[in-house]
């Protein structure tokens, strides 16, 4: 390598390891900051079960609570939410991807603030969403704003994404390994090592901050002994299998409520007060549902705490009020509350089998482990993630080897049905398809207009047939734009045709009506598929009024197809 070249590599790898150092210690402190002043909020609101005991003495004060504050809180977070968040929704992990995948701007730093805030709002007012959707977003915007950096390194805002969403997961699980395996799964969908090398040490600087520096809780904790009969390992699959019907469920819920809530007759700032007084209605019943669950979640590992229909009722109902707070407008992820129906749904799973089969077994943990990263995985679409994390939070070999038995089959079942992950989904309605892959979807998201030539030879309709032919000859073409005087296309004219028609007569009918035509919202991908069959110079660009706005010609789609797919695997294949 020349010595300018390797003096360049060595600048590049310094500035984004500085980088990710930067955006890792910004992201991990951030995501701790979220999550304390969540569990502040719920301790100040009464929406934790510490609280609520601590006030058992007044029983109506806690009832008030239940009631009043999710539905308060849901006004607070509609207003917030319309009122300072640019999109009118809020900001998730979707958005991350689309700015990393199509390397368009993501939204600006204000609203990313406000949904954020919104996020915390509903968090801490006890509807039942997830915090670690939001933390993925948070730290994606540490990672955008280091982005907008005039650094000496290729796809910069997308790696500077990734160490922030790699080190918020991280910090968040105590797992590094499965942020920095989270962060190339699900937000950049590609290992180059180019992004791998900051990633890692992103993820590597979360852990570091969580666990050297600031000693953050484990998830939960569980002692398991090992999986005592191999057989067990088809009701593994078999848990996975279930566990992805319950999961297609889950997102189709969520997916139905967002359209029963796009037809009620209440303004859209209005619906989570609505979705948070019925939570609060339900909670008076069942306490379970309120927040993220992690004390529910944590008790689900321990046997006897609860019992067959306990848990039924619980995955029932936070499936329920689940789907409703984000149909209706909280603002919050869906791994939190995956986790939670998943481990309960695993829970009773391993209640119930030892009454269908007379067959010792190896106890509940393992089943509520097992299908809590198998409905999860399915759901957001990260199973190597997932497995990590079970490692990473038991250090149980064997009960890692179980839920990736339980995750594989999950996936495989969840991925016929519905696609990768409900992310996927949300991306699909926005018209970025990835479920057929990267080039795809990336082709599809430019737009061929910006190959146009506008240098193409126009023809009034009352010029005559040697008056285009002489243009025709001077520019070396053989065909021509027939437009009016609004410059509205009429039809092309092709030169052979010309040649058979007497000088003197006008060419107004003698236009051939397009073969193909594009306009303003023709992608790449759609003029690829478009071109077989075309026999031409170019193709008319039209806008919606008629107007011609250029040609583009047959090379210039190939040859964006070309630069974008170097340009694509580049970035996939990028050292360091």
């Amino acid at each position: 390598m020349p010595r300018h070249d390797s003096q360049q590599a060595v600048l590049r790898i310094v500035v984004v390891s500085a980088l990710a150092v930067v955006v890792g210690s910004a992201a991990s402190l951030a995501a701790i900051g979220f999550v304390e002043a969540l569990h502040w909020l719920n301790d100040q609101l009464l929406v934790s079960p510490y609280a609520r005991i601590q006030r058992a003495d007044q029983p109506t004060l806690v009832m008030l609570a239940t009631v009043l504050v999710p539905t308060l809180g849901g006004l607070v977070v509609g207003l917030v939410v319309h009122r300072l968040v640019r999109e009118r929704r809020g900001l998730a992990p979707p958005d991350a991807i689309l700015a990393v995948q199509t390397r368009r701007p993501p939204p600006d730093f204000r609203s990313g603030l406000a949904s954020t805030l919104a996020a915390l709002l509903s968090l801490g007012a006890g509807a039942s969403v997830g915090q670690y959707g939001p933390l993925v977003y948070l730290g994606s915007m540490f990672g955008a704003l280091a982005g907008r950096l005039c650094l000496p390194v290729r796809n910069l805002r997308a790696i500077a994404i990734g160490c922030g969403v790699s080190a918020a997961i991280a910090t968040a699980f105590n797992a590094p390994i499965a942020g920095l395996v989270f962060a190339h799964e699900v937000i950049l969908r590609h290992y180059s090592l180019r992004a791998f090398a900051p990633v890692t040490v992103a993820a590597a600087v979360g852990y570091v901050v969580a666990n050297v520096f600031l000693h953050r809780p484990p998830l939960f904790q569980v002692s398991f002994a090992g999986v005592a009969h191999s057989y067990e390992f088809v009701l593994f699959a078999l848990e996975g299998v279930l566990c992805a019907g319950l999961a297609v469920v889950f997102v189709q819920l969520i997916q139905g409520s967002a359209r029963l809530a796009s037809r009620l007759p209440v303004p859209a700032w209005g619906r989570p007060a609505l979705v948070g007084l019925g939570l609060g209605l339900v909670a008076l019943w069942l306490p379970e549902v309120l927040g993220i669950g992690q004390e529910t979640l944590r008790f689900a590992t321990i046997e006897g705490a609860f019992g067959r229909t306990e848990l039924a009722l619980i995955v029932l109902a936070k499936l329920l009020v689940t789907a409703l707070c984000l149909g209706f407008g909280f603002v919050g992820g869906v791994f939190s509350p995956a986790l939670l129906i998943g481990i309960l749904a695993g829970a009773l799973y391993g209640l119930l089998l030892p009454e269908l089969l007379p067959i010792p077994l190896s106890g509940q943990v393992v089943y509520a482990v097992c299908g809590m990263m198998a409905l999860a995985s399915s759901v957001i679409g990260a199973p190597l993630s997932t497995i990590l994390i079970v490692f990473e939070l038991t250090r149980s070999y064997d009960l890692t080897i179980a839920a990736m038995v339980a995750v594989v089959f999950a996936n495989l079942v969840s991925y016929r049905v519905m696609g990768r992950s409900l992310f996927d989904l949300q991306l699909r309605q926005r018209h970025f398809d990835l479920s057929q892959g990267r080039d795809k979807a990336i082709l599809g998201t430019h737009a061929v207009a910006d190959y146009r030539v506008d240098d193409c030879i126009l023809a009034r309709p009352e010029e005559t047939v040697a008056d285009v032919q002489q243009r025709l000859g001077e520019g070396k073409r053989a065909e021509a734009m027939l437009v009016d005087e609004q410059r509205r296309y009429l039809g092309t004219l092709h030169l052979a045709d010309l040649l058979t028609e007497p000088a003197a007569q006008p060419v107004a009918g003698l236009a051939s009506p397009p073969a193909l035509v594009f306009d303003e919202r023709t992608s790449v991908w759609e003029s690829m598929e478009q071109l077989p069959g075309f026999i031409g110079e170019a193709v008319p660009l039209l806008a919606d009024d008629g107007r011609l706005l250029g040609v583009v010609p047959e090379e210039a789609v190939i040859r964006a197809y070309l630069e974008i797919i170097h340009d694509l695997r580049q970035e996939e294949n990028e050292a360091a």
